[in-house]
């Protein structure tokens, strides 16, 4: 990379049908997906603690790609996602967010799952944390993730949202 080139996270406000959320990407791959109906802060406090050497750039036809997939999950059509994610966590998070992508359309798994398949199994509170600091929402499948006892608990998106997805797949 060119020495004095500046790094960009290209950024669009997706609004299709009832889907209202902050997409972003790095030249790297998808990096963010927002919260239902968030502001555009939400977006922009992520970027300034994660990537703060970036900046933003509103760029629709950046994110095509990105879009087409998303879309295609949303409205039942997709059950994987083949584009590149460019994820920005700690090692644990990075651990924590690998597990989940292997999660199966259609599945759910415990907290306390994720923890033994990550080897740490008395983990389990700081992977609910690693899971609500996953960056990209739907694309690495956090909403899967349920209580020990099968309730829908916490997400960063919101419990409606969870619902939501958890509907498109059929659970």
């Amino acid at each position: 990379m060119e020495k004095n080139k500046k790094q960009v996270v290209y950024w669009m406000q997706l609004n299709r049908g009832p889907w209202t959320m902050y997409i972003a990407a790095t030249t790297e791959g998808l990096c963010y997906v927002g919260s239902q109906h968030a502001p555009f802060e939400e977006l922009a406090n992520w970027v300034k603690k994660r990537l703060p050497a970036y900046e933003l750039s509103e760029d629709e036809n950046a994110l095509e790609s990105y879009i087409t997939e998303l879309m295609d999950y949303l409205e039942g059509r997709r059950k994987e996602f083949t584009l590149p994610m460019d994820l920005h966590g700690t090692a644990f998070q990075q651990a924590v967010w690998k597990v989940l992508q292997k999660i199966p359309y259609g599945q759910t798994v415990s907290y306390t799952d994720i923890a033994e398949q990550i080897q740490k199994p008395n983990a389990v509170r700081a992977v609910g944390t690693a899971i609500g600091a996953n960056p990209v929402l739907i694309t690495v499948p956090c909403h899967r993730v349920i209580s020990k006892s099968g309730k829908l608990t916490g997400y960063r998106g919101g419990l409606e949202m969870k619902e939501q997805l958890l509907g498109i797949e059929k659970l």
